[in-house]
């Protein structure tokens, strides 16, 4: 009834194959990016940009790099808070190092070097997977945050070791610093993450995104077939590390405006952004969106629900959003394995065949 692709047909194997091949979708697509670009900036306040927005934009594009590592190629990580610092202290040293150049420009750069980080630590995966592998990505979680609180140089031999952000514009907006808006705040990271998520679709899709998936399934087949598991899980460490880093700089930078590495940083960031492609849905794009605007949203429902109208404690909603978020997490992992994207996914086929039995 309100999903149908009668009459959608391709005449080439370039319409067949682009990123949405139903028209329907398109349009969808290109209705969500309308709204998000010329609706809700002029509408955003401060409240929806710090609680929900932006953080939920900045999650996700961290949840699209770690999707890439853990969803699609199949190398478990649970280092990711420690690489989002490398993009934070990345784009700190750059934004303090060369002041007249662009925001963007480092933000960019902070993503290639924890795209360097990454393979760094990344290397072990060659001789390692599974349970050793994640165990060595915790390793690096702690040595990262452990080097960046011990070595002064990255925190400019601030006496607090803290850093602050300075004030950056683009265009002619503010975008980094105590006087920026909350509509600026939310565009700068609604266009970065735009641009992520196109581009990881792409990847995932192309001959690169195969090569991670066959790794993912089976390496010992893959490798017989052809492919490399030297670059191919090398380009997903890579590749993972350059989405993760910009998330990083963003959340510092445009989210946060001064960290310490301990406490915006710690292993529980790294346990977050899994739960969120866990809950999302493993190997999916709209996954990684779909995860971090529930582990975004939920906590502000909770405050709102329980705190603002029951009158309830606040350390009680805590302990209740720990106990629905690991309720989900078993729930998902033996029930549909998938998550809400496979949810979506059969949700969309029921509309494609109603009032069909299927």
């Amino acid at each position: 009834m309100f999903y149908r692709e009668a009459g959608d047909f391709s005449t080439s194997y370039k319409e067949d194959s682009q990123t949405f091949p139903i028209r329907f979708d398109r349009y969808r697509y290109y209705v969500v990016l309308v709204v998000a670009f010329l609706v809700v900036p002029f509408v955003i306040t401060d409240y929806w940009a710090n609680a929900v927005f932006v953080p939920f934009l900045i999650y996700a594009i961290a949840a699209i790099g770690l999707n890439i590592l853990t969803g699609y190629c199949g190398q478990v990580s649970l280092g990711t808070g420690g690489f989002m610092a490398v993009g934070a202290y990345a784009v700190y040293k750059l934004m303090t190092g060369f002041p007249d150049v662009s925001i963007v420009i480092h933000i960019i750069g902070a993503g290639f070097i924890t795209a360097g980080v990454c393979i760094l630590f990344g290397l072990p995966s060659l001789r390692i997977k599974g349970f050793y592998l994640a165990v060595a990505t915790l390793a690096a979680q702690f040595f990262l945050v452990w080097l960046f609180n011990r070595v002064a140089w990255f925190y400019n031999y601030s006496a607090s070791g803290q850093i602050n952000a300075p004030e950056r514009e683009v265009l002619g907006i503010v975008v980094t610093g105590p006087n920026t808006e909350a509509w600026a705040q939310y565009m700068i990271s609604l266009v970065f993450v735009t641009a992520c998520a196109l581009l990881a679709r792409n990847l995932t899709r192309g001959k690169l995104g195969r090569q991670w998936m066959s790794i993912r399934d089976m390496d010992i087949a893959a490798e017989i077939i052809g492919v490399n598991p030297l670059s191919a899980k090398l380009s997903a460490f890579a590749i993972s590390g350059f989405f993760i880093g910009i998330s990083g700089a963003l959340f510092f930078a445009v989210y946060l405006g001064a960290v310490e590495v301990g406490e915006a940083f710690g292993i529980n960031k790294s346990f977050l952004v899994l739960f969120m492609i866990i809950i999302g849905g493993l190997g999916s794009i709209f996954g990684s969106f779909a995860g971090a605007a529930f582990l975004v949203l939920m906590p502000v429902l909770l405050k709102n629900i329980l705190v603002g109208q029951f009158g309830w404690a606040t350390d009680l909603a805590v302990h209740i959003e720990f106990i629905i978020v690991g309720a989900l997490i078993v729930i998902f992992l033996i029930i549909e394995p998938h998550g809400l994207a496979q949810l979506w996914r059969l949700a969309k086929e029921k509309l494609r065949l109603w009032p069909f039995p299927h």
